[in-house]
């Protein structure tokens, strides 16, 4: 999350300035500051992070108090706001604890609900800040509402307020928000980031039960198997060897597994972790990013369903933001950036949007030569480029692609529930199998 600090400062002129600025922590913030301080040769003599402070009144009564919280630079801003509201004998107390996390992506999608819902009421849009805010029980989400409403009431532009909220609602929702602001249609626009946002949270429930939870399931009844070869299983068998018996078949095999496992588990370990943390962190690169998306679209099963998901959800928001953007370069950064997909970003952005400015190709051929983009979907945009109806294109095929990504994710996730299922029956059942033989040992019978 980010803080505001404030810094002050003096020119060469000997002229007072101040600024704020936005950064994750005060040593962040420093060198912003320092660098905008030497480019224009300013002397800066203070940098106070905005921080929270409670207040306590005691009314005149005597028979109860009021007790809030404000945030602010210094004690003595919220002594003067209290003081102008006929308050002059309030406790002041600076919070100990200032722990900004960032709000339930459910609590974000209830107000882009509300707020659309209560827009087509007609109410006024500071009217709905105010009364969300009010309600809201999250501290993070309710302060950034009030500022939001303090700035847009002082005359600033709604895509500057949203963009400094954008570690709390998301930069995409934060984006469509702020463009909301300046759309004749705020209903509208605030209906379109809720669809966003829904389709947002089922592609990650989806992935999760295709995915992690099958990928947790295995690596769970692996970490068990392991534990029964390599522990459980020969202490059992042991015991009969101390006693001179022969061992059967696969109980004598399982026994030599254990014990290549027990001498040179470190290095297994190091084999299989290893790539997977260097891969990870690989992936946290830019490059590492565009591999991963543009390999990951050419898996089997899933990779053509997470392709026709991004595909949606990039023209879910260019058909929402199409009329409202000033341009269709602003139109495609956007939209690029929302998709989830860093292979179809930097195709759009480096290449096709390119091609657009410099060399004056249309919308289709341009994304065409980004090489992003299936056939269908192209086929079906040039039709609207044709028609002279692009949005209705658009919007057709993201409802296209979100209908059938999820009928076909659900029967897939059906299908590897399945097959998890009887992968775990076998894995038992070889386990029953082997850990049985061993109650067909029978000591060795001398001769008589």
């Amino acid at each position: 999350m980010q803080y505001e600090y404030r810094y002050q400062g003096i020119t060469t002129q000997g002229k007072r300035i101040q600024g704020i600025v936005l950064a994750s922590s005060k040593g962040k913030a420093k060198k912003v500051v320092n660098n905008f301080a030497t480019k224009h040769n300013i002397i800066i003599n203070s940098i106070i992070k905005r921080s929270l402070y409670l207040y306590s009144i005691k009314l005149p009564n005597k028979k109860r108090k009021i007790k809030g919280r404000q945030y602010a630079y210094t004690k003595d801003e919220v002594k003067r706001a209290l003081s102008s509201m006929g308050y002059e004998n309030a406790k002041i107390e600076k919070g100990i604890i200032d722990i900004k996390l960032k709000p339930p992506f459910a609590s974000i999608l209830m107000f882009v609900n509300l707020s659309s819902f209560l827009l087509k009421e007609k109410m006024t849009y500071d009217k709905v800040l105010r009364m969300l805010a009010d309600e809201e029980t999250n501290l993070t989400l309710k302060e950034s509402l009030r500022k939001i409403e303090s700035e847009l009431k002082q005359g600033k532009e709604g895509t500057e307020v949203f963009a400094k909220q954008a570690d709390v609602f998301g930069k995409f929702p934060a984006y469509m928000l702020g463009l909301a602001t300046k759309s004749g249609n705020m209903a509208e626009v605030y209906d379109a980031t809720a669809k966003f946002m829904e389709r947002e949270m089922e592609y990650k429930k989806s992935l999760r039960q295709a995915l992690l939870v099958p990928a947790f399931t295995v690596l769970a009844l692996f970490g068990a198997v392991l534990y029964y070869v390599i522990k459980v299983f020969p202490d059992t068998a042991k015991m009969f060897l101390r006693f001179d018996m022969d061992l059967p078949p696969m109980t004598a095999a399982t026994l030599s597994m254990s014990d290549y496992l027990a001498l040179n588990w470190w290095w297994i370990v190091l084999i299989v972790v290893v790539p997977i943390i260097m891969t990870a962190l690989w992936w946290r690169t830019p490059k590492g990013m565009v591999w991963r998306d543009r390999n990951i679209i050419k898996l089997p099963v899933m990779g053509h369903l997470i392709h026709k998901s991004s595909i949606e959800i990039f023209f879910r928001v260019f058909s929402a933001i199409y009329s409202g953007a000033e341009n269709n370069i602003e139109t495609l950064t956007a939209s690029a950036e929302a998709c989830r997909n860093k292979f179809m970003e930097r195709g759009v952005k480096e290449v096709a949007i390119p091609l657009m400015l410099k060399e004056g190709m249309s919308l289709v051929p341009a994304l065409d030569e980004a090489d992003v983009f299936n056939q269908s979907t192209l086929s079906r945009l040039r039709t609207g480029t044709e028609s002279g109806n692009i949005l209705q294109s658009a919007q057709q095929i993201a409802t296209f692609y979100e209908k059938e990504t999820t009928y076909k994710m659900e029967n897939i996730i059906q299908s590897i529930q399945v097959f998890i299922g009887i992968f775990v029956a076998i894995i038992i059942t070889l386990l029953t199998i082997v850990s049985s033989e061993i109650a067909m040992i029978s000591p060795n019978v001398p001769n008589m």
